[in-house]
């Protein structure tokens, strides 16, 4: 396996990405898209490592931080006009892999977010989408999703030591009350931004797959405005927003695997 970096330029700006690719080489592609200002590496590098990991397997894999974020330049334009940056990088990438025919995206967070907006006005044969953020700015709200408040009390409830703690008067009556009273809110309405990702999303003709790690605080936001029964939604029972225990590692691999072999 190889990796070796690539600057490009988008709208004036030199951006910086890296290609990881193996001896056997195939000829599909992954696109790591970085949400946020997160670097192309990942949190906690988890990005590089499991673009070795597929790059071993066979899927070369393009990874790139968008203008204004870690080695590229510009200003960074946040994820509703990132739609350039990505087209940029699908062409550096068949530049840099010309061998590859079909491009895979696989993006987390506002990344996501991003994909569910542009992904039909670009050069992509599928999408992995995972945590996809569905607030219209950059910061989280303060408020606990309804879902997430559920999920704290029936696991509370199931709990003989809480159980016990409520029969004798360990329990903040008061503070319980304000919980329930949160747990049986209804779900907020779809915002803007929302329906825009579902806009988008139907205009794109690749199969998709809608990755959530249910512990995850922007899941749960993204779960509470999106249609439950939507087939292309799997869950890991995990809180890490970015798959970095080892059982979430293990599955988003498997995941991606699974968009790659289509």
């Amino acid at each position: 396996m190889t990796r070796r970096h690539v600057t490009f330029a988008c709208e004036g700006a030199k951006l910086v990405g890296t290609l990881d690719i193996g001896l056997a080489s195939g000829a599909i592609g992954l696109l790591i898209v970085s949400g946020g200002n997160e670097l192309r590496s990942g949190a906690w590098s988890g990005q590089a490592q499991l673009a070795a990991q597929l790059a071993r397997e066979g899927f070369p894999v393009f990874r790139y931080d968008r203008r204004g974020v870690g080695d590229s330049e510009g200003e960074n334009p946040t994820f509703r006009h990132s739609a350039p940056d990505i087209a940029a990088a699908i062409a550096a990438f068949r530049a840099a892999a010309p061998h590859v025919s079909r491009v895979v995206a696989f993006g987390n967070c506002d990344a996501a977010a991003a994909l569910m907006l542009f992904a039909h006005d670009l050069p992509l044969a599928g999408l992995v989408l995972a945590n996809p953020w569905t607030i219209d700015g950059e910061e989280a709200p303060q408020a606990m999703p309804a879902a997430a408040i559920r999920s704290r009390y029936m696991a509370k409830l199931t709990n003989p030591r809480e159980v016990w703690r409520l029969l004798t008067g360990g329990v903040n009556l008061a503070k319980l009350i304000k919980g329930l009273r949160g747990a049986a809110a209804s779900a907020p309405a779809p915002s803007g931004l929302v329906e825009e990702m579902k806009a988008g999303l139907a205009a794109f003709a690749g199969p998709v797959a809608i990755l959530l790690a249910s512990g995850d605080r922007t899941a749960q936001m993204f779960a509470e405005v999106w249609d439950g029964a939507d087939a292309r939604v799997q869950r890991i029972d995990s809180g890490s927003h970015s798959f970095s225990d080892n059982a979430a590692r293990e599955w988003l691999h498997a995941r991606l695997l699974d968009a790659l072999q289509r």
